[in-house]
């Protein structure tokens, strides 16, 4: 094969790469496979990735440069043949309230146009048909769909006067200066109960606008206008920066419902009036993609063919990548990481571009195993349309698609980085390396599960597209409850927690209020400890430890990265060239305990960082958790933000071991992990069940599925399409039924291994 059918890796070293060079077919599926913090990524995003964006970013004119994200310079002595990379990852779409499926994937824009030209009567343009314009949002709730009420009854105490604190939201206690606004207008009788008032005084103290007070106090400054309690808790902390610091207080005084002028089409009431075979573009965007299909297919007009083409092939894709059952109108801040990459890889699918090298971060995460066939048809098609596809990925369902494999280890951390086999996935399969045995073996059930005397019963649940569901949840046990992506688990899972009545730990996927500052010595609250012992060691102030106070780098500011903010991108990160990423400034890195420094010290990973800490019980305890829930090849100052949604989980479940009579609700703690380090998590689950916990898992990982106690299966498909529970009981069963999809996965899976 001629070297220009390779892209060809020159020692590559960047993080703990030990000097890589290898080859990767070209107009080929390449799976990275290994440990978690072997390298995988470091090799694939953070060399390859990196160094064709940052090649092809030279190629523009440097004043185009100036707006075009910066990718440094990675460790490596040279890439040839290397194409153009679209990197598809797993980040969540940004958290805008008018961005949906819709407007994201440009079908808003075509549908809007399609309405213009066919619908009847004509009511305007395009631009008419949109609820981010003025020309068709609904006034009322400026094109949002729904608006936010205050429930007077969550902001005043009505049995206590203004003097005794009748306000309840935060800030606005009495002699607080907010307190002030109120108290000192003259406007009430500060020391009469609030059940005491006239309509006219409550009315007055809640919904007044802003105005000018006549006959004010003496205490009451001039220039200050009065406003109602209402309007000013929404326009002074809700719509401002100083809502983001009391969100769980909103929360609690908030209700949040369908606008009831539009009743949440975001559309003005005359864009409603022009329909086309009588829908409305709001009724078509409340469809889901199978449904919206249809009814395009339904349009006869000749003038408008051309649009149904362009919006058929869109709708087409998303479809075939199993995401049929999203509705149009569906917000992407609730999407998962693993429907918003499939939503990108769509965007590729009908590109009439060749050559290019597609990089993908675990696409199977969130997918059932039978949802990841379809991602086998999307990969081979970018393949066969000409290009090169380089998957990192753990799952067993998606690794066979890979003609050639690369596994990096041996391990995690320093202890990895090297390219344990490089060879087809034929050879894989035959192979001694981890990943080789690991795709070997059958899956292990559980042929003694726990038996249970207590349940959870719900009855005629219909939570979102849950089908009037009734089952029994066994408790002291470990239920996992699978099934397709969309199938209605998330669903289930919202009902068990609308049923218990005793507290739970929810260790869901959602951050960890995690930023650039946090990271896990932070999470685990052991950094302070650590700055004690630096402190101690050397006769200093340990806050010359803290890279948020005296020992920041006056560049970052502590951050180690410089963040550039792009208008319409994601922001660009580098790394400060002024500490090197150490996040402290030279004065910091002068002092040493046990022969290393601050910096140095929290680069070490948690498996290092457990012998050097073994004479700290309040530092080593936590890291041997972390250990426990498989995370110890995380460095101590990795950033927070840099996690997976199931690494995030996992830290969450290091604060929480070590717990008895609890109930434990975990959202597929196994994304990211490779084969071998769910065996741990398996472990450990066990460990949690014989401490008398009951643990309730939503997951699609057979070999946890297999080992666990109980199986409810949801489905048979997603969205309307699903929302029955196709078995309840012990997972071994669930392979003679026909009905189970889960069952029926696991029993393919281990005929494929016999």
């Amino acid at each position: 094969m001629a070297e220009s059918q390779y892209i060809v890796v020159h020692n590559a070293h960047q993080n703990n790469l030990k000097d890589i060079s290898l080859k990767i077919h070209k107009h080929a599926i390449t799976v990275f496979t290994g440990l978690s913090g072997s390298g995988k990524s470091s090799l694939v995003f953070d060399t390859i990735a990196a160094n064709s964006r940052r090649e092809l970013n030279e190629t523009f004119p440097s004043f185009t440069q100036q707006y075009l994200p910066k990718y440094g310079q990675p460790e490596v002595d040279r890439i040839d043949n290397l194409p153009v990379a679209i990197v598809i990852q797993q980040k969540k779409i940004g958290k805008n309230p008018r961005s949906t499926l819709a407007t994201y994937t440009g079908i808003y824009s075509l549908m809007r146009l399609l309405f213009s030209r066919a619908g009847k009567p004509w009511v305007g343009y395009s631009d008419t048909f949109s609820f981010n314009l003025p020309q068709g949002m609904c006034p009322n709730c400026q094109g949002l769909g729904y608006v936010d009420d205050i429930d007077p009854d969550k902001i005043l105490d009505y049995n206590k006067s203004l003097n005794e604190g009748a306000i309840t939201f935060v800030s606005f206690g009495p002699h607080t200066w907010r307190w002030n606004r109120y108290a000192h207008t003259g406007l009430f009788d500060n020391d009469k109960p609030i059940k005491d008032y006239t309509k006219e005084e409550l009315d007055t103290l809640l919904y007044a606008p802003q105005q000018k007070l006549t006959n004010a106090p003496k205490e009451w400054r001039k220039s200050i206008l009065y406003e109602g309690l209402i309007p000013r808790i929404k326009r002074s902390i809700i719509n401002s920066a100083e809502g983001k610091h009391h969100q769980k207080a909103i929360n609690e005084i908030v209700n949040h419902h369908a606008c009831p002028v539009c009743h949440g089409t975001k559309l003005r009431q005359p864009v409603l009036k022009c329909k086309i075979n009588d829908k409305n573009i709001a009724d078509v965007l409340q469809m889901d993609l199978i449904h919206g299909l249809e009814f395009l297919q339904s349009i006869k007009t000749p003038l408008v063919q051309g649009i149904i083409r362009e919006l058929s092939t869109k709708i087409s894709s998303l479809i075939d990548l199993g995401l049929g059952y999203l509705t149009l109108d569906r917000n992407t801040e609730t999407l998962s990481g693993g429907e918003t990459q499939r939503i990108k890889i769509a965007k590729f699918m009908n590109s009439s571009l060749v050559d290019m090298v597609y990089i993908l971060d675990e696409p199977s995460v969130g997918l059932h195993p039978k949802d990841i066939q379809l991602i086998k048809k999307a990969l081979t098609k970018l393949r066969d349309n000409g290009n090169t596809v380089l998957i990192v990925e753990h799952n067993p369902e998606l690794i066979p698609i890979a003609q050639y494999v690369v596994e990096i280890g041996p391990k995690a951390g320093a202890e990895g980085g090297r390219v344990t086999f490089n060879g087809t996935y034929e050879e894989l399969l035959q192979s001694d390396t981890l990943t080789g045995k690991c795709l070997r073996a059958k899956l292990q059930f559980n042929d003694h599960p726990r038996q249970y005397t207590q349940t959870l019963d719900l009855n005629h649940v219909t939570v979102h597209n849950l089908k009037d569901v009734s089952v029994k949840i066994p408790l002291g046990v470990e239920t996992v409850i699978s099934g397709v992506a969309g199938s209605g688990k998330s669903s289930l899972m919202q009902a068990i927690k609308d049923q218990l009545t005793e507290p739970y730990i929810d260790l869901s996927q959602d951050a960890v209020g995690a930023n650039i500052r946090a990271t896990p010595a932070t999470y685990l609250d052991i950094l302070d400890q650590i700055r004690k012992l630096f402190g101690d060691a050397n006769h200093v102030s340990r806050t010359l430890f803290s890279y948020n106070g005296k020992g920041k780098c006056p560049v970052c500011k502590g951050k180690g990265v410089v963040i550039t903010n792009m208008a319409f991108m994601d922001p660009v990160i580098q790394t400060c060239e002024a500490c090197n990423g150490k996040r402290y400034n030279d004065e910091a890195l002068q002092y040493k305990y046990q022969g290393k420094d601050i910096s140095e010290v929290l680069n070490m990973s948690i498996a290092q960082a457990i012998p050097f800490f073994a004479a700290t019980d309040k530092i080593e305890q936590p890291l041997l958790n972390m250990q426990r829930v498989g995370l110890d090849y995380l460095s101590l100052g990795q950033s927070l933000d840099t996690l997976s949604g199931g690494e995030l989980q996992r830290l969450k479940l290091a604060l929480q071991l070590n717990q008895s009579g609890k109930i434990y609700l975990l959202d597929e703690p196994t994304a990211g992990l490779h084969m071998f380090n769910v065996g741990t998590i398996i472990k450990l689950f066990k460990q949690l069940v014989a401490a008398n916990n009951t643990l309730i898992i939503v997951e699609h990982n057979i070999e946890v599925i297999s080992s666990a106690d109980w199986l409810i299966d949801v489905g048979p498909k997603a969205g309307r399409y699903g929302g029955k529970i196709l078995y309840s009981g012990r997972p071994i069963d669930s392979l003679k039924s026909k009905k189970s999809v889960t069952g029926q996965a696991m029993l393919e899976y281990n005929e494929r291994r016999s």
